[in-house]
């Protein structure tokens, strides 16, 4: 785990800054670039009991201004960007890092393994609700232009959408070229029209003191949460930040932050707030009531464009996030498509993009408005912020060592931050809210069931199987066992037990090849794992060897290019002279865990997809030998 990153072809190393900073733009900021589409009419929206008067307006507008400032630019811009795992970031590889940190304590270590994935689960959930909100909160804008246009938010929300997720298929790379200059431009809007407003009305320009902030909050009461939960629409796509460090790094992702995100955000907020404290009414879209009536279609428009894009964006994390689950063991092998011969970061899976599509479909036909799904909204991400916290303090204590006040300061600052904000959300439960935390339950439980009936699997072909060691040494002793002129690759996942592939060989054959490797892919739990350290080679026997092949969560295994490693190593492997033997095991239903969870992970096990293609080994050279197991 703490062996330098290895470049990628799309990794930092390859790319200028100015490219990085941009790429940044269009990918990491879309989510977050088109919260001004609904935060600020929300914050005053019926739940709240906000009303628009000044000192409401100046309040919320420093609210909104100062949350920006600690959670996304204090936490994640200043800390959490330092917590990479060889480059890289998101969910699964903070909970790498933190679980490393706490080796010597198992307990603590499966903890902090299934609160870690439980948060990466909630992604899902957010991979739903974004595109919707942020589509049909685009959408909305066709009100404004002209209120006879509202019966057609919704389809037209459904049209754009469908359309997103049917060209997934084809790769992003050729809409990835447009997408920083689109997002530019449409941060060079936001903080156009905002300076605008804020030219006509500077008193909002008061927002800027965080005693706005706090008065404002304090004096809530009751509505403080409802108002909480509001404002976190703010922050919503700033676990992107995180999430994204591996495709740009944390300087490209610092820079667009502070150099055009924040200012324009900023600016922006302070227009709402500007136009509101001139015009009480237009509470029921600020954002597009700061465009004259005749730019209001070319900025609905272009907020459908950043809307796709910020589309995109989570999207194709659901798609990385499914791929680093199935390396680390959490899900089933799914087919998995590489779009692009020189990114090797899209990838494609069909699985993930339709059940997506039905989820979004769903929340679109089922809320309506980006006011219902921004009661949805929120839930997921806060609980996710805080897992982020919780995480972060084992990398900042254990990992690089800060003094323990420093840590257990930092963590209790950011973490109540985070509580107060999952508070906020949670009074949204039963009025959306309960959708994302059902889909990313949902999902916890399918991983968790996965992870735990693999390893009951694991026990029971470990308590059937033969030690590999004395079954080696009698094979080799027997003298008339014949010998067929080639080379049988047989993957096993325990390499100290004879494969089970090898015993129904030997059984239906009577015969061994002339040369068997035993293989054994492992999966790290860093991203990346270095050339020099990808093959392992041991001799065991006469005519056998064991091979380990290393990868880490972010790689797609090449089993037969990697092993072509092997004449190196003194072992050559005539790819056209070899043939891969795989068991596939048939999981009956049994004892151990629960019946359902049982029958769930024997599905699972059913559907899962085909090894041969995971590892990409050539369907003319792969016999599969079917064996049944007992959980």
């Amino acid at each position: 785990m703490s062996a330098t990153a290895q470049p990628t072809p799309s990794s930092p190393a390859r790319q200028g800054l100015a490219a990085l900073t941009l790429g940044a733009i269009g990918v990491v900021y879309g989510d977050i670039g088109t919260s001004p589409l609904y935060t600020l009419a929300e914050v005053f929206g019926p739940a709240t009991g906000l009303r628009p008067d000044a000192a409401s307006i100046v309040g919320a507008v420093s609210a909104l201004f100062w949350a920006l400032m600690l959670v996304v630019t204090l936490k994640y811009v200043l800390l959490i960007l330092r917590a990479d795992n060889r480059g890289e970031g998101g969910g699964l590889a903070l909970t790498a890092l933190a679980t490393e940190a706490v080796q010597g304590r198992p307990q603590l270590r499966q903890g902090l393994l299934l609160l870690g994935v439980f948060g990466a689960t909630l992604f899902y959930g957010d991979s739903v609700i974004t595109p919707a909100v942020s589509v049909i909160g685009a959408m909305e804008g066709l009100k404004v232009f002209s209120p006879q246009l509202e019966a057609w938010v919704v389809p037209l929300s459904l049209v754009v959408l469908v359309g997103l997720f049917v060209v997934q298929r084809h790769g992003t790379h050729a809409v990835g070229r447009v997408f920083g200059p689109v997002i530019v431009l449409w941060f060079a809007v936001l903080a156009v029209t905002g300076a605008l407003a804020i030219a006509q009305t500077p008193g909002v320009l008061a927002a800027l003191n965080p005693l706005h902030a706090y008065e404002f909050l304090s004096t809530r009461g009751s509505h403080l949460l409802p108002v909480l939960g509001a404002l976190v629409l703010a922050l919503t796509g700033a676990e992107a930040l995180y999430a994204d460090m591996g495709h740009f790094g944390a300087k490209p992702i610092r820079l667009a932050w502070c150099g055009l995100v924040l200012p324009a955000l900023a600016l922006n907020y302070l227009g709402q707030g500007a136009l509101l404290m001139r015009d009480p009414s237009s509470i029921d879209n600020p954002f597009y009531r700061l465009f004259p009536q005749s730019l209001v279609l070319p900025a609905i428009l272009l907020a459908t464009a950043a809307a796709v894009i910020a589309s995109q964006a989570v999207i194709s994390g659901a798609y990385s996030m499914t791929k680093q689950a199935i390396q680390l063991g959490f899900l089933p092998r799914l087919p998995i498509r590489n779009t692009s011969a020189a990114e090797a970061g899209q990838i494609y899976i069909g699985a993930v993009n339709w059940a997506l599509l039905a989820g979004v479909i769903g929340a679109v036909l089922l809320f309506r408005s980006s006011s219902s799904l921004a009661g949805a909204y929120g839930i997921a991400v806060t609980l996710t912020m805080a897992i982020t916290t919780v995480l972060t303090y084992f990398v900042v204590r254990h990992r690089w060592g800060l003094p323990a006040w420093v840590a257990w300061g930092a963590t209790a600052f950011f973490l109540l931050l985070d509580l107060l904000l999952v508070a906020g959300c949670a009074v949204k439960f039963f009025d959306g809210g309960w959708f994302p935390l059902v889909l990313g339950l949902s999902i916890f439980l399918l991983m968790s069931t996965w992870a735990r009936g693999r390893t009951e699997l694991r026990q029971a072909l470990q308590s059937e199987g033969l030690a590999l060691e004395p079954f080696l040494e009698s094979l080799c002793a027997d003298a008339g066992q014949a010998r067929v002129p080639r080379t049988a690759v047989y993957p096993v996942a325990n390499p100290d037990l004879v494969p089970q592939a090898l015993l129904h060989n030997l059984k239906h054959y009577q015969a061994l090849h002339e040369r068997n490797l035993l293989l054994t892919v492992r999966f790290d739990h860093g991203p990346w794992v270095a050339p020099a350290e990808r093959l392992q080679l041991q001799p065991l026997a006469p005519g056998f060897w064991r091979a380990t092949l290393s990868y880490g969560f972010m790689e797609q295994p090449d089993v037969p290019r990697d092993l072509a490693g092997c004449a190196a190593l003194g072992l050559a492997i005539e790819p056209a002279e070899t043939s891969f033997f795989l068991s596939r095991e048939t999981v009956v239903p049994k004892s151990g865990m629960a019946h359902w969870r049982e029958a769930l992970f024997a599905a699972l096990s059913r559907n899962a997809g085909s090894a041969a293609d995971y590892f990409r080994l050539p369907d003319n050279a792969v016999v599969e030998l079917g064996t049944r197991v007992q959980l």
